[in-house]
């Protein structure tokens, strides 16, 4: 009896030890180290779990296929301050999917198919204060407005995607940041780059490995260069250059002024007709009346 009431304990560890590790309301092929932690990382996921417990504050969605999060996902697990999906097969963020109501504290979209972020991705979550989005092989725009809201945010990563330009603006408007990473990216020296360019070099501590660790490509013949080689001056000839919009402006008062000088001229021209005439006429009632 002795050696059966030893297996029947140690089965029963066995299943309290699985039954801790999946948690109550644990989802299927997912485990649950602790009661609010979901760890569904590489499992070949191709959408979200169901059944994730709404008091979740930690969920690993890392190395699966998920093509999309759904735009109110964060709005029902309103506790998730940890959200890791990495390698996945994101390829854009719905607008909406971060409120200012989230309390995500980290969030990680790196090594997924993301092509662009837009105005309002983050929604302004105020709460955030580390941002993946390194290692996007297609991202190749960020919005000025990408990151409006995000006052908490110490650090974000945008290493290895496919930028060849960032307005600074997305930049400087994060008070709170200490930590950037936009090594790996195919930048070009050119005039749009210039003001990012100063940007970096008066923010060079904000980088993990200084400027000396970013590069740029010359537009003349695609050379590579270190950031270090460049200076202001390199730059010079892009302080006379017109933007677009002061080129429009240009044209557009070139034009109008064309317009108002030709209606000018209509009017001026009508009223000396007019006048002509009425002198003729005039002078040919008085020749009528001396007769």
């Amino acid at each position: 009896m002795l050696p059966c009431a030893c297996w029947l304990q140690l089965i029963l560890i066995l299943l309290s030890s699985v039954l801790l590790t999946r948690g109550e309301n644990c989802p299927a092929t997912c485990l649950c180290p602790d009661p609010h932690t979901v760890d569904c990382s590489g499992r070949g996921l191709t959408r979200l779990p169901d059944e994730i417990p709404l008091d979740v504050r930690r969920l690993l969605l890392a190395d699966n296929w998920i093509p999309r999060i759904p735009s109110d996902f964060l709005v029902l697990y309103s506790d998730l301050v940890y959200l890791d999906l990495r390698n996945n097969s994101l390829s854009h963020i719905e607008q909406g999917t971060l409120s200012t109501s989230s309390r995500l504290v980290f969030l990680d979209l790196g090594s997924n198919n993301l092509t662009e972020i837009p105005k309002g991705t983050f929604g302004e979550s105020r709460s955030l204060i580390k941002l993946r989005l390194g290692n996007n092989p297609y991202l190749s725009m960020v919005s000025e407005e990408a990151f409006v809201g995000l006052t908490s945010l110490r650090e974000l990563e945008l290493e290895r995607n496919a930028l060849s330009t960032l307005k600074v603006g997305a930049l400087s408007q994060l008070p709170s940041l200490r930590v950037v990473r936009l090594e790996g990216n195919p930048w070009v020296c050119n005039c749009n780059f210039a003001s990012l360019f100063e940007w970096l070099m008066e923010n060079s501590h904000k980088l993990p490995n200084g400027v000396e660790g970013m590069e740029c490509s010359l537009p003349m013949d695609g050379r590579r260069v270190s950031l270090t080689q460049l200076s202001k001056d390199s730059f010079r000839e892009c302080q006379a250059t017109l933007t677009l919009t002061d080129l429009l402006i240009i044209i557009f008062s070139g034009i109008s002024v064309s317009v108002v000088a030709i209606m000018t001229s209509f009017f001026l021209a009508s009223t000396v007709h007019c006048f002509q005439r009425w002198s003729k006429g005039t002078k040919g009632d008085e020749e009528e009346s001396e007769e």
